[in-house]
């Protein structure tokens, strides 16, 4: 193995210790510029190229880089840059030996970082909110804090508690952390135990997408699925990486992606399954809906619960539910103006659950049946008052989306109601919280 500068091994360390790539790097220091050297630096493209040049060693950062290097990695430039007493004289040491040494200070590294957090959280006053930077310090000094595959999956089960009952912001700030260690843990585990960490990600990221998807930040989720996506295929769970595919085609129906595409993405993971799963025909079935394929949508519908009364069910780690089911019925009989059918199907979902969000959704399910039977008004009217009460920080998107899908039913020469109009500001305000 080639020596390298020890300046060289450090700059490198500094950055992957923040998981950071070079062109984010590059992104930094390109923000702590002031503006007129900012004017003259490259692309970031080129910067991120002299970034790994520099860690390399096949040239030294010169300036304004080692004052920038040092701003973002907030270091000193002489702790960044100067010779370690027992490399004085040559300059140079064992890349090696260094990453040794590296990796036996990563924990005090660590440490420093969560205890510069902690100083900084306690100056805006959030540290005795949560105490979290002193938490994951205590946590360096017990183990690192890590799990097993046991504690791993009631930790998943804690967080689809908390998506049911909490608003999705406070979910997603949770998830992070956890998420954070997950990727610790498997930097530091065998082989074998990160293929065993991969469900842990899938399951972990599956629900922060879900979360994301809750707060409208689609494209986030979109890249969060595709990431669950690829640690279940890694894996090697077959039922977990349906179970990864199922979640993202459902929740792809509310404004984040088209209804042609979910099919689509329900038709891949049925090849994956060879053949029908509950899971993904209850997506099958109110994609067809919103396509208006109204007929096709009950076919399938029966199908699902044919399927169900021969004892086939969801996942067996808790995302997939029984009032699934009902909600899907739900979905496709109320567009369908089927009232009786879907009056039905709203009551055994309120029976079986106490997601603040199903409930909301069924009701409003109730309210777009009114419209499709034609009385505008009235079904607008009972939408309003179903998202009206609710806490800002509740307004999920999926029950925006709902309350959108009802008034794409109205018919075009009816769109100007008043009622409407009353509606539309109601579904202005949307949970960021």
């Amino acid at each position: 193995m080639n020596d390298l500068p020890v300046w060289a091994v450090r700059l490198r360390e500094e950055r992957r210790s923040r998981k950071w790539s070079p062109k984010e790097v590059s992104r930094q220091l390109i923000g702590a510029a002031s503006g007129r050297t900012r004017a003259h630096m490259p692309t970031h493209e080129s910067l991120a190229r002299m970034v790994r040049t520099w860690e390399a060693a096949k040239h030294r950062p010169s300036e304004p880089y080692p004052q920038l290097l040092a701003q973002i990695f907030e270091v000193t430039e002489g702790e960044l840059f100067a010779d370690p007493p027992d490399a004085a004289d040559s300059g140079e040491v064992s890349e090696g030996s260094l990453i040794r040494k590296a990796s036996d200070g990563d924990d005090d590294m660590e440490r420093r970082r969560l205890l510069q957090l902690a100083a900084a959280s306690a100056g805006i006053g959030i540290l005795g909110a949560s105490g979290e930077p002193v938490r994951q310090l205590l946590d360096l000094s017990l183990d690192h804090g890590f799990r097993s595959g046991e504690e791993w999956e009631m930790s998943a089960a804690d967080h689809l508690y908390a998506l049911r009952t909490r608003p999705p912001a406070q979910v997603a700030a949770d998830l992070i952390i956890d998420l954070l260690t997950v990727r610790r843990q498997m930097e530091a585990s065998s082989p074998a135990e990160v293929t065993e960490l991969q469900r842990t990600l899938a399951m972990l990221a599956s629900i922060h997408a879900n979360a994301l998807t809750r707060l409208g930040d689609h494209g986030a989720a979109v890249r969060w699925w595709r990431t669950g996506r690829s640690a279940a295929d890694a894996s090697g769970d077959r039922e977990l990486r349906l179970l990864v595919r199922a979640e993202e085609a459902g929740h792809g129906l509310y404004g984040q992606r088209a209804p042609e595409t979910v099919m689509r993405l329900v038709n891949n993971a049925e090849q994956i399954a060879g053949g029908p799963s509950v899971d993904l025909m209850t997506t099958r079935a109110k994609a067809l809906s919103l396509l208006g394929k109204h007929a096709e949508a009950r076919e399938t519908l029966d199908v699902l619960v044919g399927l169900t009364e021969k004892g086939v069910r969801g996942d067996s780690l808790g995302f997939w539910k029984e009032n699934q089911i009902y909600f899907a019925q739900s979905w496709v009989y109320a567009g369908a103006g089927d009232e009786a059918r879907a009056g039905a199907a709203r009551e055994n979902v309120l029976r079986l659950t106490g997601d603040y969000q199903y409930k909301a959704n069924v009701a409003l399910h109730e309210a777009l049946c009114t419209v499709v039977q034609g009385a505008v008004d009235e079904g607008v009217r009972r939408a309003a008052a179903v998202i009206d009460p609710l806490p800002v920080a509740y307004r999920s998107n999926h029950i925006i989306e709902t309350g959108r899908m009802l008034l794409r039913a109205v018919p075009l020469d009816q769109q100007d109601r008043p009622a409407i109009g009353e509606l539309r500001e109601v579904l202005a305000i949307e949970a960021t919280t």
